[in-house]
């Protein structure tokens, strides 16, 4: 554990021992179950993966935001921040699974299938192992190259206090966020949307993107709102920044929910059997409670609460909700996953559930590892400014209202 962040507690090793500990048991338990059902293992596997990747990516996304626009949100929220992005190499290597399982998963990666299937064929010139697998490869490694420069150029601003790396980390987010716009528009239809290959979407690039930006900014939330009240970080946070990362998170529930319903809506106007056919299996088979759920805790109730500014200033509260939030993501990549198979069902297979705690032990592990490497807070960051006028700003505050309450 690095020496100079007070942050965490004193318990993080154990936590992220038992973290592993509990990730590798239940990712072995689902290997064993593989062993006698590996089409169940890929399908429960890539649901939860893309959860978990979404997490570094989203994060990366949003520390490139932050070089671009600065912003007292962003100082508060680059260490859990950064610590998700150095976590996508981790990400990079578990993909291996699904690049080697891929013809348990997608019809175009079926020989047989596309041979008696005229529909397939015509996608050939796209859908094919060989160039899904370079797709991938060049994919992950654009996403490591920015992400390894965001975090080393990060580093050495902290360590040096130069002024010439917050100039390359600005230089380098306006170009990487559009490589990853491009990129994750491609990926999105390798990954999801040619699980059901008739389907197509013009915004599922957006709707997976805006997907990772919520995840990740709601697990670097609940981090910060963990830390709200102790060590270096505590004593910068003040009310009006957790009003504004409460006022950012309510943007984002709204920008996601929109691009859901935006496709929603276009697709039940045009009424076409290509495109019907991605929400058919998803609104039967016990999968319809899934999606009512999805709009009430994905979105409706987040929305209502962070409507209160009581609310976005009280960190447990704040946190409560991130957490709510983050877990609806992680019920809904399983809802965008699982149905696209035949005879899936809600409660089909006991690896849907079992999936998700060994993967997210694993990265679990490592973001607290991460997390544990990087001090809280940067001295060189000049938005730091910023954080500090906003605590003098509330300490004011308080100090005004407690002298009118005594007299």
């Amino acid at each position: 554990m690095n020496a100079d962040n007070e942050t965490l507690p004193r318990s993080i090793n154990r936590t992220q021992r038992l973290a592993a500990l509990v990730g590798i048991v239940a990712i072995a338990v689902c290997a064993l179950g593989g062993l006698a059902d590996p089409p169940q293992f890929f399908r429960a596997y890539l649901a939860s993966y893309m959860f978990y990747l979404g997490l570094p990516l989203g994060a990366m996304v949003l520390v490139m935001i932050y070089h671009l626009t600065g912003g007292a949100w962003g100082y508060v929220m680059r260490w859990p921040l950064e610590s998700a992005m150095r976590t996508l190499p981790g990400c990079a290597i578990a993909f291996l699974p699904i690049a080697l399982g891929a013809s348990y998963l997608y019809l175009w990666a079926q020989p047989d299938t596309v041979a008696a299937d005229p529909e397939l064929q015509k996608k050939t010139f796209y859908l094919t192992l060989p160039l899904y697998w370079a797709r991938m490869a060049g994919f992950f490694a654009l996403w490591v190259i920015v992400a390894t420069l965001l975090a080393r150029w990060s580093r050495k601003q902290e360590e040096t206090g130069e002024q010439r790396y917050a100039t390359w980390l600005t230089n380098l987010s306006g170009p990487g966020l559009l490589a990853y716009g491009v990129a994750m528009n491609f990926a999105s239809i390798d990954w999801l949307m040619s699980l059901q290959p008739a389907f197509h979407s013009t915004i599922f690039g957006p709707l997976v993107a805006t997907g990772h930006i919520l995840s990740a900014f709601c697990v670097a939330t609940i981090v910060v709102c963990a830390f709200a009240h102790r060590g270096p970080l505590g004593e910068l946070i003040s009310e009006k920044v957790l009003n504004d990362i409460g006022s950012l998170m309510f943007a984002f529930v709204i920008i996601w929910a929109y691009m859901n319903w935006f496709q929603f809506m276009l697709i039940w106007l045009a009424n076409m059997e290509t495109d019907v056919t991605w929400y058919k299996p998803r609104l039967g088979g016990g999968w319809q409670w899934v999606a009512l759920a999805l709009v009430l805790l994905h979105f409706v109730v987040p929305f209502f609460l962070l409507l209160s500014r009581r609310v976005k200033r009280q960190p447990r509260v704040l946190g409560t909700i991130a957490a709510g939030v983050l877990f609806m993501h992680l019920v809904f990549l399983n809802w965008q996953v699982l149905p696209s198979f035949e005879a899936a069902s809600l409660i089909e297979h006991w690896m849907d559930f079992v999936m998700p705690i060994g993967l997210g032990g694993l990265w679990l592990a490592s973001y607290l590892g991460q997390l544990a490497r990087r001090p809280s807070t940067i001295v060189a960051d000049e938005n730091r400014i910023l954080v500090e006028h906003l605590r003098a700003s509330d300490d004011e505050e308080l100090a005004w209202e407690e002298s009118l309450a005594h007299g």
